[in-house]
């Protein structure tokens, strides 16, 4: 099967600065890929050259492929029109506006596009965050963290996105709400967007994701599945927070 996202040796440049190092990877269809590593060590930034969205002072060389067409040219709203979806690690809501109108937001890209059922996700996004429905009508911005992380969320699939890329999605949260948090992203599947999932949170990360790639000082030095990665000695030791296995 083709894959909805190929990134093929990926540079980044923060002018005379190099942070990315020849990044590779694959997203196939309905799959949930992790890319794991270190704070520091250019995840946040090779999502955002995937988007297109790196800062004035960046450039990128290499190849982005989504579903199968060459990304360079293509600005951020391009590829939003496109079926790309970015949820940033600060989340970007606007915290005035209800819970119920940050998702009709979501959804606006299609609207414009003449999409007369453009809120068909909106029960989809209720069913997968039952407490997004129940606080439809409070300001976002008086949601906890979790919440915001969830709303964050349904505001991306309200664009019905084929491929999905979530930054930091269990930053600041308390455990208990990591935990909901991921076991949503993995309820993604039912949706059958694939996601592109960017964690420093390893554990987590590995239990959801189908394939994962580990970034260390911008370069890619492991990929596997994501099972095969979590049993791995050296991710392990590194990245699970547990003593090296006996030989």
């Amino acid at each position: 099967m083709d894959p909805i996202l190929e990134v093929s040796d990926l540079h980044i440049r923060y002018r005379k600065v190099e942070a990315v190092h020849g990044a590779s990877l694959r997203v196939g269809a309905g799959q949930i890929v992790t890319v794991i590593g270190p704070n520091g060590a250019g995840k946040s930034t090779l999502l955002n050259a995937v988007m297109g969205a790196l800062p004035a002072y960046g450039s990128a060389s290499g190849r982005v492929s989504y579903l199968g067409q060459d990304m360079a040219g293509i600005p951020v709203e391009g590829r939003v029109a496109r079926g790309m979806c970015l949820v940033p690690e600060k989340r970007e809501l606007f915290a005035s506006m209800s819970v119920e109108d940050n998702l009709v937001l979501g959804a606006f890209r299609r609207k414009r596009a003449g999409d007369k059922r453009f809120l068909d996700q909106m029960d989809v996004v209720y069913d997968l965050f039952p407490r997004l429905r129940e606080r439809a009508r409070q300001e976002a911005g008086t949601l906890s963290g979790g919440e915001r992380q969830m709303l964050a969320l349904g505001r991306a699939l309200m664009a019905k996105p084929q491929l999905l890329m979530l930054d930091e999605p269990s930053l600041g949260l308390a455990p208990l709400i990591v935990r909901e948090i991921f076991h949503i992203i993995d309820r993604l599947r039912e949706t059958g967007v694939a996601t592109l999932l960017i964690e420093q949170n390893a554990r987590a990360a590995l239990q959801v994701a189908d394939y994962g790639y580990v970034i260390e000082t911008g370069e890619v030095v492991m990929a596997g599945p994501a099972a095969a990665l979590a049993g791995d000695p050296k991710v392990i030791e590194t990245y699970l927070g547990l003593a090296r296995r006996a030989a």
